[in-house]
């Protein structure tokens, strides 16, 4: 099954935006009220389902982690109200796209192949959404709003009740600028008892939710979150490995949580932090992350700028820089920043011998 999914994908792959295209078109003919869930504009929801698609493909025969994804995945739906029947539409919007992108290449093996996938992706997210029993999503009134650069702001939020979630995790995020334009973000702390949480979030060019953040949130305003999710983190059982962190931007929040956790425990592991950006003025957190260097020996950090030199920094892109330096072997990788960083990167780093089972990462923490 894994084959026949892997390598029928890969003939649609070029055409996956087209492809996305026509299963949201599907969708809404075989279930019309679903559109309501989603926003006017479809740009954003059509890149998000080809990343879904792609990490259930690669994760198609690790089992452990996909089910560990797909529940995560149940569990956040329950914030749209999502029943049975929309499962059963969704089945069958994917089949129709793929049957149309894969013409003489939809064999009985393929169609049976993915039928079969799709059934167990769907019981596994119904199952995980029926067996929770905590709220399908939280409010949360900004405390505070202030840029860290031009395109970059800090936004501080308390939770109507306390939102489970590991450091390194990801909530999905409504704000009332953007109604059902719902985004990903990653708090920047560990959880505190408190129930307050902190976002870095930067300006995407044609972002609508991230361009609302950081110029128009005020004081008081009320977020609507979704349960965490993520496969990034550290267990204290690990204390004894050595950690690889690669972060882009403010692909460097849940890394910043992680990091965060780690100085409350006895015990440290080495962590090594690459931090890149385009430019210096990119590198918005390097400041605080020296002085966190200074005082935690088991820290050690390197900025990496593509364009313009920083003091004890390396030139050049993160995959670059970071396979420069070591062969990163005996680490625990985690990676995380744009889709295109975290492909790169990736793809750098397994050139080099390190084992994909040691490789962390999220697909969807920026759009």
């Amino acid at each position: 099954m894994a084959r026949l999914i892997r390598e029928s994908f890969a003939v649609v792959e070029a055409k996956a935006d087209e492809l996305a295209q026509y299963f949201y078109g599907a969708l809404f003919v075989v279930a019309p009220d679903c559109r309501d869930l989603f926003p006017i504009s479809m740009t954003t929801q059509r890149s998000r389902l080809l990343r879904a698609l792609v990490y259930v493909v690669q994760m198609v025969d690790r089992p452990d982690e996909l089910v560990t994804f797909l529940g995560q995945l149940g569990r956040d739906h329950r914030k749209f109200a999502v029943v049975a029947r929309h499962y059963d539409a969704v089945g069958i919007a994917l089949l129709a796209a793929l049957k149309r992108f894969l013409k003489d290449k939809w064999t009985p093996e393929v169609e049976s192949a993915w039928s079969t996938a799709y059934g167990i992706i769907a019981k596994t997210m119904r199952e995980a959404a029926q067996a929770e029993t905590g709220p399908a999503s939280w409010s949360a009134t900004v405390l505070e709003h202030r840029k860290l650069t031009r395109d970059v702001a800090l936004v501080k939020v308390q939770t109507e009740g306390l939102l489970p979630y590991r450091a390194g995790g990801y909530v999905s995020v409504e704000v009332p600028q953007r109604p059902r334009l719902w985004r990903y973000l990653s708090p920047a702390n560990a959880p505190r008892g408190d129930g307050q949480l902190t976002f870095h979030v930067r300006t995407v060019p044609g972002g609508w939710v991230s361009g609302a953040i950081v110029n128009h949130t005020k004081q008081g305003d009320v977020w609507r979150l979704g349960p965490s999710m993520g496969a990034l983190s550290v267990r204290p059982s690990t204390t004894k490995k050595r950690l690889l962190m690669i972060a882009g931007g403010t692909g460097l929040t849940p890394l910043l949580a992680i990091l965060d956790d780690l100085q409350r425990w006895k015990r440290n592991p080495p962590v090594h932090l690459f931090f890149g950006g385009r430019r210096p003025e990119d590198l918005y957190a390097l400041e605080d992350l020296r002085r966190l260097s200074a005082t935690s020996k088991w820290l050690t950090v390197t900025p990496v700028t593509e364009e313009g030199a920083l003091s004890g920094g390396d030139r050049g892109t993160l995959a670059h820089a970071v396979t420069q330096r070591g062969t990163w072997k005996n680490h625990d990788v985690l990676v995380s920043g744009s889709p295109q960083m975290i492909q790169a990167t990736i793809a750098k780093l397994l050139t080099k011998g390190v084992d994909l089972e040691r490789i962390s990462y999220d697909p969807f923490t920026l759009d």
